[in-house]
């Protein structure tokens, strides 16, 4: 296990390796080389949602095409992933007090999981609770976990409950999901409020004075806006592509890009393949998918090892007769390298959004992280540049909230 390296100090691109979005030959040892230098970090690994699934283990390797996990131990030594936020994820139910109470109580549950897995496993994993804890726990030759919390109805009812669960270790936080919550509307669908509802601008002041970096993906546009304005620490888009490489609802713009990283902020590539190609709705597919799932009486993550086996047999002729687009990794150096043109490597990340939907071809899971960095140094790109996209911007926001809560808990001035 690698020692994080320190920060690196920002290094200018010209336009003209920008535009080599075909990689070179680029030596594989070099490249593997380069990706272990850096520290690998993913803002939005979903895989809690597994740690209960019956049969299943972080401690394990698993396949996806047998059972859709994509992170586990085995898996991230493989693509050398250093750690990451480990997500709680909470559907959207109904707005109000009866369907905030209802998220609250599933997400102290699921903080608790990822807790116990953590506690479990402790010769492979360590809680991170600040920036300066990623490299003190590779120096221990383990992996951290950070946590963060995708859509904010948990807290919505009662914005205190944001010191409870910052007090469980989440670090990232996010108002909203697909659907709008009382505290932001949504990017994909119609807005409510406008941006953020008054609870809203009252939720970015609180997770700027407890130091919680502010997760703005899956915001609607008016909220980004509006939290870049109040935030009084740098925003992350944790999972997000760029809509002037493909216009979806769930990615963003050039102009909110540069005003994202015009206050120090970032995006994290991810590889999500509806928000990179076009993936049109198949009725008969859906129905196909939908029987084979009742057939054997579960679906989702219940299924046991034995029926996932038995989904994954019985989907094969289902792909072979209604084939959905997939976007590949040509897809998403597209977006990686418009990011970078745009507003440089200072501000541009990577997620793969895996075990939460992401996935696309040549990056099935995290085993195929060393790629990236294979076609970055193909594209140009030096280690200093591979070091913040992999890990150094991510820390540095989280430092930057650290030290905005500290400096409103003193109220000194910047």
């Amino acid at each position: 296990m690698r020692a994080r390296p320190a920060i690196p100090v920002a290094l200018p691109l010209t336009a003209a390796l920008l535009l080599l979005a075909l990689p070179a030959t680029a030596a594989p040892d070099a490249a593997r080389r380069a990706h272990e230098a850096a520290v690998v970090l993913d803002t939005h690994f979903d895989t809690p949602a597994n740690l209960g699934r019956p049969g299943w283990s972080i401690l394990d390797r698993h396949d996806t095409v047998l059972d859709d996990s994509q992170v586990d131990l085995p898996r991230m030594i493989e693509g050398g992933v250093d750690g990451g936020f480990f997500v709680i994820f909470t559907p959207q139910g109904p707005r109000g007090a009866e369907g905030n109470a209802a998220a609250r109580d599933h997400a102290v549950f699921r903080a608790s999981e990822i807790r116990e897995m953590v506690a479990r496993h402790s010769q492979h994993f360590t809680l991170a609770l600040n920036a300066d804890d990623a490299a003190r726990i590779l120096a221990a030759k383990k992996r951290f976990v950070f946590m963060s919390m995708e859509n904010g109805s948990p807290v919505a009812g009662d914005l205190s409950l944001m010191k409870t669960f910052h007090d469980l270790g989440v670090r990232m936080i996010g108002p909203v999901h697909f659907r709008n919550s009382d505290l932001a509307d949504s990017a994909t669908e119609a807005p409510v409020w406008g941006g953020l509802s008054p609870a809203g601008r009252a939720f970015v002041a609180e997770a700027n004075r407890l130091g919680m970096v502010i997760d703005a993906s899956h915001a609607s546009d008016q909220a980004l806006d509006q939290m870049i304005v109040l935030s009084e620490s740098p925003l992350i888009l944790s999972h997000s592509g760029c809509k002037d490489v493909y216009d979806h609802p769930r990615n963003v713009d050039d102009a909110r890009l540069k005003a994202l990283a015009a206050k120090g902020g970032v995006i994290q590539i991810n590889a999500f393949s509806a928000y990179m190609v076009p993936t049109p709705r198949i009725p008969e597919r859906e129905a196909a998918l939908a029987e084979l799932a009742k057939s054997l009486g579960v679906s989702g993550r219940e299924m046991t090892p034995a029926q996932r086996r038995a989904f994954a047999e019985g989907r094969k002729p289902i792909d072979a007769r209604w084939p959905v687009p997939r976007a590949n990794m040509d897809d998403f150096m597209k977006h990686m390298l418009h990011a970078l043109a745009l507003v440089g490597p200072d501000h541009v990340g990577v997620s793969g959004d895996f075990d939460g939907g992401g996935g696309i071809e040549g990056l099935e899971d995290v085993t195929g992280y060393p790629e990236i960095t294979r076609r970055l140094l193909a594209a140009g790109y030096r280690q200093a540049d591979i070091d913040k996209i992999w890990g150094g911007n991510a820390l540095r926001v989280l430092k930057a909230a650290e030290a905005t809560r500290d400096r409103l808990r003193t109220g000194k001035a910047d």
